[in-house]
C-alpha cells in the first residue's frame, strides 16, 4: 500500500470525494486512527449507500432509515468493504468529520487529530477476515506515514464517545486486529 503524502491519498483505494471536511487546525498533527462500523440501512451490506451518504447524495425515498439521516453531514476517510474494497472519501491531511463530539487523552475534538476507518459492519455481527487484512496494512502504512500514530492511539469510535457510540462493537476482534499487524 502506498499514502501520496503531498495529496492525501491512498493509492489502493476507489476515490469518492466527499465535501463533508475542511483544513486540520495548523498546530494538530495526526496521531489518532478511529474504527467504526456502518452499514446503510442497518444491518445491510453492500450496495452504494454508503458512498451516497458519504457525498450528500443519498435518496432518504429510498428506505425509511434514510430519511431520518438525509441531511447529515458526515464523512470518513476511509471506508473497508466487507470484500476488502477500500474507498476513501477525504485525503488523510484534510479533517473529516466522522468522530463528531469527541475525547481522547484529555484533547477535545478528535477529528482534529485523528484519522477515521468505517469498516462495513455492525455491533454484533463478525466482522470479514479480509476487512481485517486489509485494515491492518493501511495501519501499518499510517503509521509509516504518520509516525506519532502508536498501537495505543488505535481506538474505536465508542472509546472516543463512550455513552454516545458502540461501533465498532463487540464484534469487533480487537486481538485479532493487532496480530495481524505483527
Amino acid at each position: 500500500m502506498n499514502i501520496d503524502l503531498n495529496n492525501g491519498l491512498l493509492a489502493e483505494a476507489r476515490f469518492v470525494p466527499s465535501p463533508n471536511y475542511d483544513d486540520r487546525p495548523e498546530e494538530e498533527g495526526i496521531n489518532l486512527v478511529v474504527i467504526h462500523g456502518i452499514s446503510l440501512p442497518p444491518g445491510e451490506f453492500g450496495g452504494n449507500w454508503i458512498d451516497d451518504f458519504f457525498s450528500n447524495q443519498l435518496d432518504p425515498d429510498a428506505h425509511e432509515y434514510f430519511r431520518e439521516i438525509g441531511d447529515i453531514q458526515v464523512s470518513s476517510h476511509l471506508l473497508i468493504r466487507r470484500d476488502g474494497e477500500i474507498v476513501q472519501y477525504v485525503p488523510f491531511n484534510k479533517r473529516a468529520w466522522h468522530a463528531g463530539q469527541s475525547s481522547f487523552d484529555g484533547h477535545e475534538r478528535c477529528n482534529d487529530f485523528s484519522i477515521g476507518i468505517e469498516l462495513e459492519g455492525t455491533d454484533d455481527i463478525p466482522y470479514e477476515y479480509v476487512q481485517y487484512e486489509k485494515l491492518a496494512q493501511v495501519i501499518t502504512e499510517l503509521k509509516q506515514a504518520y509516525p506519532d500514530i502508536s498501537n495505543e492511539r488505535i481506538v474505536g469510535h465508542s472509546d472516543i464517545a463512550p455513552g454516545r457510540k458502540t461501533d465498532p462493537g463487540p464484534a469487533f476482534d480487537w486481538q485479532h486486529l493487532f496480530q495481524q499487524m505483527v
